[in-house]
């Protein structure tokens, strides 16, 4: 089977931590590798992820628990670490307090994007699978789909109009991922450019990017770009200067304004 690498990134997360990887933890895929890298906590978090750990080896269920926890330089930092750690054939960050839909998840986007086909075949796996978001609030309850709504065909120059695909939905191929470093020079967008440069990487490569037409991550809209909303958007800025040129960006950004204004 193709397997998938979860990564959630923890520190101090024991208020949420169980939602994320109860998520994980049913899920009905049997190739699962769940790793969670957590920045040293003190409230109990890594207890809690030990006795996950103990309780997924015990189900037998083909999903694999591992933890590291130790000081990080910050999220970013401790997303590389899972990049590099990663042994599936697919990688996607679900951080404490995100969650998967439903139990099925894992198996629609293997199903939707042909996965065992491609491998029965000998064919190249797409380079990123892709879906949908809803956001949810801090208790978990559905509040809304993401404004943001991924396109049928995607590319790297889709990200001029936004970051089309939420990071939670964004699955990229193992060998590529680990070639991508997230930039650390970001502390709120890392993601962003993070997700352009992979799909980079894909059509160097010549690999498709699959939407696999399914709501595949929900996710709390009360994120770290958020609460730093303005510095996220100044480095954002940067990013988007650096792969689409500083005229694209700011002609981009004045329609984003515009376009504000005419819905209100």
């Amino acid at each position: 089977m193709i397997k998938f690498t979860i990564v959630t990134i923890t520190y101090n997360a024991a208020d949420v931590f169980m939602r994320t990887a109860d998520s994980v933890a049913r899920q009905t895929y049997a190739a699962v590798e769940h790793l969670i890298i957590d920045g040293a906590s003190s409230d109990g978090t890594q207890n809690m992820a030990e006795e996950y750990k103990k309780a997924s080896d015990a189900a037998c269920n083909g999903h694999e628990v591992r933890i590291i926890s130790e000081p990080d330089k910050g999220l970013y930092d401790a997303m590389n670490k899972g990049r590099r750690l990663a042994t599936g054939d697919y990688v996607c960050f679900l951080n404490a307090g995100d969650f998967f839909p439903s139990a099925d998840t894992l198996a629609v986007i293997a199903a939707n994007a042909r996965l065992e086909e491609c491998s029965s075949e000998g064919k190249p796996l797409p380079g990123v699978l892709y879906g949908d978001t809803d956001w949810v609030d801090n208790d978990g309850n559905y509040m809304s789909r993401r404004r943001l709504t991924p396109p049928e065909k995607l590319t790297w120059r889709s990200f001029r109009h936004g970051m089309l695909v939420c990071h939670q939905a964004f699955y990229a191929r193992t060998d590529l991922a680990q070639k991508v470093p997230y930039d650390l020079r970001y502390r709120f967008s890392a993601d962003v450019d993070w997700c352009i440069r992979i799909m980079k990487e894909a059509e160097k490569e010549s690999l498709p990017l699959v939407n696999v037409h399914a709501t595949i991550a929900d996710y709390q809209r009360e994120g770290q770009s958020t609460k730093n909303h303005r510095a996220s958007l100044l480095e954002r800025f940067d990013v988007m200067s650096r792969h689409y040129g500083l005229f694209t960006t700011i002609v981009m950004h004045a329609w984003f304004v515009i376009r504000a204004v005419i819905k209100k």
